[in-house]
């Protein structure tokens, strides 16, 4: 089976402005490293505008969040002009449909591996998601893509125990707000302390299910996977996922410009062949990766490069 990649145009329609980092520059800069001949063999497809899309989202978020974010963009369209949803967090004209499609990848990557139709899935999405809390959008995210895909593999497919495994820069706030009292589903963070959100300590372990492990500013490879080994890959392999969810974000490359650690695109490979080896032995290989942060345009597609690359010598 083929590592499927799922991504759509819209995604440039969310304008986040001048001198936003997170900007549709960053799908330009995938688009051409994924598009060389190296990555035929992937199966493409269009992110969609599903019709369940909203009922997926109401798993996660109450529908209260779900109207705040529609409202903000129909006014955006009135008004063809950017909304602020908080200090770094906007919509523009298209940031709705691009928010519905970047939910319903997730959704459809999550149909794809489980019923045995892709190895594994890329979803090269804006906005991203780990972020955004139960009842809250902040840092760049709307919903929370990750967690919704995660809670849809439940009631849709029946998975049982799933993992969110995040190696963004930030800690991913909203994952592990929305997992905190489930001990079903597991959240496993590296991510640089003290930087934004501020959360992420050793100490919040939510019902047992949460693991964190904190790096410092200059860390670089060896202490990023020495944490990773003793932090998060134990923990994982004795919770045993029926699916393993990626939250892939690429900020913690040395030329990011929004974070301070100091990882290279090996470092990238060899998390996500690591993140295999337990999903092989517990899922039957069934990875979702859902793209969150990465600012550097050079590094981000680079560093997607070798990980979608890392996604297909999984599933060959």
């Amino acid at each position: 089976m083929a590592t499927l990649l799922i991504t759509h145009p819209d995604f440039l329609d969310h304008d986040t402005g001048f001198s936003h980092p997170e900007r549709p520059d960053r799908m330009r800069a995938i688009d051409k490293v994924l598009g060389h001949e190296s990555y035929n063999a992937l199966e493409r497809a269009e992110a969609p505008l599903r019709e369940d899309v909203e009922e997926a989202i109401l798993l996660v978020h109450p529908s209260h969040h779900l109207d705040r974010i529609k409202n903000t963009g129909e006014s955006a369209k009135k008004r063809n002009g950017g909304l602020h949803l908080d200090t770094d967090t906007l919509m523009s004209a298209g940031s709705m449909e691009a928010a519905l499609r970047a939910v319903g990848a997730g959704l459809d990557a999550v149909d794809a591996v489980m019923e045995g139709r892709a190895a594994n899935a890329f979803c090269q999405i804006r906005p991203p998601g780990h972020h955004a809390e139960t009842a809250r959008p902040m840092g760049f995210c709307l919903f929370s893509n990750a967690a919704i895909a995660a809670k849809y593999a439940r009631s849709r497919h029946g998975a049982e125990r799933i993992a969110v495994v995040d190696f963004d820069v930030h800690h991913g706030n909203g994952t592990q707000e929305i997992f905190w009292s489930d001990q079903d589903l597991f959240y496993g963070s590296t991510h640089q302390m003290p930087l934004f959100p501020g959360t992420g300590e050793l100490s919040e372990t939510g019902v047992g299910n949460i693991w964190n492990a904190p790096l410092r500013e200059g860390d670089a490879g060896e202490t990023f996977r020495d944490a990773f080994n003793s932090r998060i890959l134990g923990p994982l392999h004795d919770f045993g996922p029926d699916l393993i969810v990626i939250s892939a974000g690429f900020d913690a490359h040395k030329r990011d410009p929004l974070g301070g650690l100091r990882l290279v695109e090996a470092d990238f490979i060899w998390a996500t062949e690591a993140i295999g080896k337990i999903a092989e032995r517990h899922a039957k290989g069934r990875i979702v990766s859902v793209l969150e942060g990465g600012y550097d345009l050079d590094a981000l597609a680079k560093s997607v490069g070798v990980h979608v690359r890392t996604l297909m010598d999984l599933g060959s």
